[in-house]
């Protein structure tokens, strides 16, 4: 008996829908393009429905599935006005995931694909409140999983994401200052005082020229610790205290200037009196006679006179 071929294949038919049974509400008869098509793969007929329908995951808190409908919105409609409010959302996905980087990874593409989207100042915020989390250890995902002193993470990227973005915006100075706050931290003075002479110099009418020039200061004295016989580094850090008190009298900071002028000031003392004790040593009386009246005549004010003072006499009536 010879079958025909038509029978064969309604039996195939047949067979597989009845095996595909239980996924059968997994797929829809398209009349217009004649064939089966799973919603799951299948996108909406406007970039402005599929936006919505990608919205009511992202709403649910389903990110995965949210993200999903907007990598379909971007690759069918990569034109549409929709297309950075979809892109702009991977980020958020991806922020509330705790997935801080590659929310900022996500935020960039918006401003480098859709460079006309009015989302760019909304990018710039979720940046920087990002690198702030960063600045201050608080963003723990598998890709930063230590605070700001224990980790390789280079949290000046993303700030200079921000500056990138909108360089004459309101976040640009605080976050070329916040750029330098990083590297004093990491105990990076120089890239630290680097980073505070370009907020001044970049944004010299900004409020944070004025802590930027601050911290020159204490960038400075910082890179002075240890450098017990070279005392430029210390004398600039004190000179730039200094200026800073003459340009800011009635600054909160001001204060906390002179203080650090007392400290380095009585460092200066100190290495000068240190000095005056070397040469002592090598019986080289008038060169340590030098430094510690030195020390008398220009640190009166600093224990180290005293002490300065009392080597003057027992070294009075030796030559070198």
């Amino acid at each position: 008996m010879k079958i025909r071929p038509t029978l064969i294949a309604l039996v195939v038919v047949a067979s597989a829908m009845a095996m595909a049974a239980p996924a059968h509400a997994f797929w829809i008869w398209t009349p217009e393009s004649g064939k089966w098509v799973n919603p799951k793969y299948s996108v909406k007929p406007s970039p402005q429905e599929q936006l919505a329908y990608a919205d009511t995951f992202f709403q649910a808190g389903k990110y995965p599935e949210a993200m999903r409908e907007y990598k379909k919105l971007l690759k069918h409609y990569p034109k549409a006005r929709e297309a950075a409010e979809a892109q702009f959302n991977m980020g958020r996905a991806w922020e509330d995931l705790k997935k801080f980087w590659r929310a900022v990874e996500e935020y960039q593409k918006v401003v480098d694909r859709y460079p006309f989207s009015d989302l760019g100042p909304k990018v710039v915020e979720r940046q920087y409140a990002i690198a702030d989390l960063f600045l201050e250890g608080k963003a723990k995902d598998h890709e930063f999983a230590q605070s700001l002193l224990g980790t390789d993470y280079q949290v000046p990227e993303v700030f200079l994401k921000v500056i990138k973005n909108d360089p004459y915006g309101p976040l640009a100075p605080v976050s070329q200052y916040k750029i330098g706050l990083f590297y004093l931290a990491k105990r990076d003075y120089q890239q630290a005082r680097d980073a505070f002479e370009k907020t001044v110099n970049d944004y010299p009418d900004s409020k944070w020229a004025e802590a930027a020039r601050y911290q020159i200061a204490v960038a400075d004295a910082k890179r002075s610790v240890g450098a017990q016989y070279d005392q430029k580094t210390t004398n600039i850090a004190v000179q730039g205290f200094e200026d800073y008190v003459k340009l800011n009298p009635e600054s909160d900071l001001s204060a906390s200037a002179k203080e650090q002028i007392n400290k380095l000031r009585e460092k200066e003392a100190e290495n000068n009196f240190v000095v005056g004790e070397y040469y002592a040593k090598m019986k080289r009386y008038n060169s340590a006679r030098i430094y510690w009246q030195t020390v008398v005549d220009k640190y009166a004010d600093t224990p180290w006179a005293a002490k300065a003072s009392a080597q003057l006499k027992a070294i009075a009536g030796k030559a070198s």
